[in-house]
This record gives structure tokens, C-alpha cells and sequence, in this order.
């Protein structure tokens, strides 16, 4: 395990904390408005890998190379200019440190986005420390900038990964549906209208990243999903963004615990380490793999039975009904994969320099009229 420091005086500014695989949702911004959870778990960081935070620079002030030497193989809206290298953490895990009041509303709408550079300084020494993000429709997260902390090993060596017969043993699947709270929603006897049932935004991140991979994995032609929730989250889109022909290609599920596929198959939807972020893979891959999140990978493989939901009006908060005779509540829409982590995912894909999959990049305007996104 490790804390993280001060790089101006030591002082300790976190609690001791365990390095998982950086969400995919990281950076998602969801509907307009929305109160998000908390992005990381309790006890744990994540290091993102790409620059992060002011300054920015448009991409007509990008010469392509330039982008491409960073990763980038199509026009995105700007690149970050600040060091790689970010740590988010939950604010909960944060000690000794203090917002930085004439940096508390650069840019906020609700709450604060980080839009300014840090605006969380540690106390001992003053020093901008983190930019503490809590606006609508961005993950709550405290982001520790990677220039002014240290990180330190506490407690010996920091445990194994585990295994994925481990993960599996777990069973910590991530629910395809949940409930959506509007900015400033409370809960608790007749205030369930303030909030809505919803496809869950995880699966929507998760679907945009491996949208992208499918599209690239498919050379173009039809790919065929199998049929249920699998269908539903990717084959609407497939259908619309790939020509129809009798040469289709098969993605299916693959992962640990799961038999090898009947008749093979040209895709492998696996799942990705929670804690390395490492892409299951067969012994022998012969097929393309396509990474979803783990707990988006395992509702698939074993859809749960549908957990109890709020009952509007007349209940205690924190009282949820047992009513399982009800029909569960669902989604009110077609599911539509994430736009922006789609976009971000394949503006990264040196495949997307292809004339046709720089077409469909270019029309995601017109996808999301067409709620595809």
C-alpha cells in the first residue's frame, strides 16, 4: 500500500491506499445536470497514464504529428498540456489538505470541476496540491497532481493482484440498471420523483470503449452479438454503423470459467483486470479481444436477479421494498453507448485513420440524433 505526500513539506495527504486499473468511466461526463457517485472505492487510486488538467490546447493549434506522437490519430476537441501521470483518489481517502477559496468556483456549474488547475492545497505548506471535483454530471473525485505529490510504500509489499478464479469466487458484478439522481434530489418518503431508473452510466462508458474496439476489430463488415443484454447494448449500433453482408463476423463472450466457443469465433468480448487493468486472454488467441470492466463483463456472463427498488412514496429512508412479485422497473430507452468516452477511445485507435472509421468518428453528431449515442 502507499500514502501520498507533499512534495513541498512531506506532509501526508492521503490515507494508506491500494493502486487499482483506472475506470473507464474516468473522465465521462453524463446527461446534464446528473448527481454522480463517488468514482473510486474507499482505499484505493488510480493513475491515469495521458496528461490531465489545464492548460489545454484546441486541436487547430495541434500539427498532427505532434498529436500522434501522444496517441492521438483523429481530431478531438483539445489535448491537456499538464504533466501525465494524475491520481485520482475518493475525496474520503484525502487528509491535510484545505480548499483553495479564489480557486473554488473556476468553471463549476453545481460544484467544482477542476477547470482552473488545482483548487486543494495541502495545509501545512500551502502548496496546490489536487483539484477536487464534485459538479453535475462528473464522478466525484479528488485528482492529485502529479508534480506535487510523492508516493511512499506503507505496511511491507503491497499484496498480489488476484487471480481471476479469485475475481470470480467474488462475483462482484456491476448491475446494468440503477437509479439516477437529478443535481440537489433527496431521498426518503415522496421523493422518488426526483429520481429516475436508468441504464447504469458505467455500462454506457464501458460500451462506448468497447464500441470502439468492435468497429476496429470488424474490418468493416457486419458483426454479429449474441442475442439478450449483449445484443441489446451493442448490436443497435453495430447494425447502424457496419454494412450489411452475408460475410459477418461473430464476437462473443470469453473470459475465465467459460468454455472455449462452439465453432469458434473472429471476437472475444473478455473481461479486464479491476486491479491491472490486463485484458483476459486465451492460451491461444487467435481471435481479436474486445475489453469490457470486469463487473460489466461478469452481468453478462451471469445475469443476477433483479434487486429491489425504491417504492414511491410512504416508506422510511433507506427502506427498499420486498415486494419481488412487482416487475422490476427498467430503462425507458434504448441503450446507448457513451459518445465521449466512444470518441476518446478511438481517436486513440491508430485504425481509425481509416477512411471509414474516420466517416463514422466524424458523424457522431449525427449518431446521436439518431440515438445511437
Amino acid at each position: 500500500m502507499f500514502v501520498f505526500v507533499c512534495a513541498g513539506c512531506g506532509a501526508e495527504l492521503t490515507t494508506p491506499l491500494s493502486q487499482v486499473a483506472l475506470p473507464v468511466h474516468a473522465h465521462q461526463k453524463y446527461g446534464n445536470g446528473i448527481q454522480l457517485p463517488v468514482l473510486m472505492e474507499s482505499g484505493t487510486f488510480a493513475v491515469d497514464s495521458e496528461p490531465w488538467g489545464p492548460p489545454w490546447r484546441r486541436w487547430e493549434e495541434i500539427h498532427p504529428n505532434e498529436a500522434a506522437a501522444r496517441g492521438v490519430y483523429a481530431p478531438v476537441y483539445a489535448l491537456s498540456d499538464g504533466a501525465p501521470g494524475a491520481i485520482v483518489i475518493a475525496p474520503g481517502n484525502a487528509r491535510r489538505t484545505v480548499l483553495i477559496p479564489e480557486n473554488r468556483g473556476g468553471g463549476y456549474c453545481c460544484g467544482l470541476d477542476g477547470a482552473d488547475g488545482p483548487n486543494v492545497a495541502c495545509v501545512e505548506c500551502a502548496l496546490p496540491v489536487a483539484s477536487r471535483i464534485d459538479d453535475c454530471s462528473l464522478w466525484q473525485a479528488m485528482w492529485l497532481a502529479p508534480t506535487a505529490v510523492r508516493r511512499l510504500p506503507v505496511g511491507g509489499v503491497d499484496a498480489a493482484p488476484l487471480s481471476w478464479g479469485d475475481l470470480m469466487a467474488e462475483g462482484r458484478g456491476t448491475p446494468p440498471f440503477e437509479p439516477i439522481a437529478a443535481w440537489g434530489a433527496r431521498t426518503g418518503a415522496g421523493h422518488w420523483a426526483n429520481y429516475w431508473w436508468s441504464w447504469s452510466p458505467r455500462w454506457e462508458a464501458a460500451a462506448g470503449r468497447a464500441l470502439a474496439h468492435l468497429l476496429v476489430a470488424s474490418e468493416g463488415r457486419t458483426v454479429i452479438v449474441p442475442d439478450g443484454l449483449v445484443g441489446e447494448v451493442f448490436q443497435r449500433a453495430l447494425h447502424a454503423l457496419l454494412p450489411a453482408g452475408p460475410l459477418a463476423q461473430r464476437a462473443v463472450l470469453a473470459g475465465p470459467g467459460l468454455p472455449a466457443p462452439r465453432g469458434g469465433a473472429d471476437i472475444l468480448l473478455v473481461p479486464s483486470h479491476p486491479q491491472t487493468g490486463e485484458a483476459w486472454a486465451p492460451a491461444n488467441p487467435a481471435a481479436h479481444l474486445v475489453p469490457l470492466p470486469f463487473g460489466v463483463w461478469l452481468w453478462m456472463v451471469s445475469p443476477e436477479s433483479d434487486p429491489p427498488v425504491p417504492m414511491s412514496g410512504g416508506l422510511p429512508d433507506g427502506v427498499l421494498r420486498d415486494d419481488f412479485d412487482a416487475p422490476a422497473l427498467l430503462p425507458g430507452r434504448l441503450f446507448r453507448a457513451d459518445p465521449g468516452v466512444f470518441r476518446h477511445t478511438l481517436a486513440r485507435l491508430p485504425a481509425v485513420r481509416r477512411p471509414w472509421l474516420r466517416e463514422i468518428l466524424d458523424g457522431l453528431q449525427r449518431h446521436n440524433r439518431a440515438d445511437l449515442f
